[in-house]
């Protein structure tokens, strides 16, 4: 099964979020349950490595701290894949990350390095959008470039598993790791 470590998202940002979704009418909008910020992706994983990422998820030393998803943007370039909302500077989540990071590692999974650029993932295209579907992008991300959430506070995360369905993916959490602290 394919698993993960994400910040889950209060509701009354999830309420924004759909509403930002509802602006974009083109591609497909992730479902309200999906909306999470990735801090490690574990990709195919059996039971036992799962297991094992939670024991080091267990002693997790970091602190809580607010967090304000701002902005919009894209990846794929000239072929949109995925419309997501940006996440405003936050020392505390970068240092979160790491933490992660090495937890995962300790727990014999070896994750690739890659640029951490926070996001929350609001819409998926296909491998070959339509010319409309591009402009229409282009129109929302300059209609929502100053998309700003209000802050939450970041109290804790969830280990999940993610269930792949013809209709896209289930994610069911296995565990919650509170912050503790500043």
């Amino acid at each position: 099964m394919r698993g993960f470590v994400a910040i889950d998202l209060p509701e009354p940002v999830l309420d924004t979020l759909e509403s930002l979704q509802d602006d974009l009418a083109v591609g497909r909008p992730m479902a309200r349950e999906t909306l999470h910020l990735t801090l490690a992706f574990l990709g195919e994983r059996d039971d036992a490595a799962l297991a094992a990422v939670h024991e080091e998820l267990t002693g997790l030393a970091a602190g809580t701290f607010e967090l304000t998803l701002r902005g919009v943007g894209m990846f794929g370039g000239r072929r949109p894949r995925v419309v997501w909302a940006g996440v405003g500077h936050q020392p505390a989540l970068g240092a979160l990350r790491d933490r992660v990071r090495r937890a995962v590692r300790r727990a014999g999974i070896e994750l690739p390095r890659a640029r951490f650029r926070p996001h929350v993932t609001i819409a998926r295209f296909g491998p070959h959008p339509h010319r409309d579907e591009v402009r229409k992008i282009g129109e929302f991300l300059e209609r929502n470039g100053s998309f700003r959430a209000d802050p939450f506070a970041v109290g804790q995360v969830t280990l999940f598993r993610s269930v792949l369905h013809r209709n896209g993916a289930v994610h069911e959490p296995l565990a919650v790791y509170g912050l503790k602290g500043p």
